[in-house]
């Protein structure tokens, strides 16, 4: 499966009065790994960017100048997210703000109609009720390491979100072990040890501990329903 991890910059809050987006960026996850392939970009949004903005990404309308604009980029970046699964933080934010760009181009389709949008911020709630969840509350739940987060910026959060994503929804990152990147076909594989190769002890159970499992196995037995004493669960002594 191809998800793309996404978050947007914009110049305010609201595309109804006229906010813009200003930076995009995006991960490529294949498989719930990531690919190493992104796509970034600053925008120039043709009007002036919100000082509460300015405070929250640190993006200036000085900055934005010589930046294309979404229509130069359009088709690069839809060919880019096109058929993936999108994998965004509050999603009906941005998802609002694609879909007024794409409008304000006179395209005829919105982002539902050519990918799934996954909202990770309606996942934590569902899995964090009557907590916070915002990005930087579930680095914290999580373990994930931010401090190099000062302020918000569309690459790097979607970086960071690709984590939180992966623990939110799964857990364990990767199945593969250090070293077995190369050659990867999008399968978890398993590796077999060459017989020799590691010393392993093997550590028996002595006459106490099979005694005590045992008794716990007839235990068991006297349970109504019970089978183990029937299939031959019962240890024996080793020596």
């Amino acid at each position: 499966m191809r998800q793309i991890i996404l978050d947007t910059e914009t110049t305010g809050i609201d595309p109804k009065e006229g906010h813009r987006i200003i930076e995009i960026g995006c991960v490529e996850m294949m498989n719930r790994r990531l690919t190493g392939r992104t796509y970034h970009r600053y925008l120039n949004p043709d009007r002036e960017i919100e000082e509460e903005a300015i405070q929250v990404h640190g993006i200036t309308n000085e900055f934005l100048l010589d930046k294309p604009r979404f229509a130069d980029i359009q088709d690069e970046f839809l060919q880019f997210i096109r058929g993936a699964d999108l994998v965004i933080h509050n999603a009906p934010f941005d998802v609002g703000f694609m879909d007024n760009e794409l409008k304000l181009n006179n395209h005829n389709e919105k982002v539902g109609d050519f990918c799934h949008v996954t909202d990770t911020l309606a996942l934590a709630r569902k899995k964090h009720p009557g907590q916070k969840n915002n990005l930087d509350a579930l680095c914290r739940r999580y373990g994930i390491d931010n401090s190099h987060r000062e302020l918000h910026g569309a690459l790097l959060d979607s970086e960071i979100l690709a984590d939180v994503y992966l623990l939110l929804t799964g857990g364990q990152k990767n199945l593969l072990l250090a070293g077995e990147e190369e050659g990867y076909d999008g399968v978890d594989q398993v590796r077999r040890l060459k017989h020799g190769e590691y010393h392993l002890t093997v550590q028996s159970a002595d006459a106490a501990e099979l005694e005590a499992h045992n008794r716990y196995i007839r235990h068991l037995d006297g349970k109504a329903g019970s089978i183990w004493g029937q299939i031959g669960v019962v240890a024996t002594d080793p020596e």
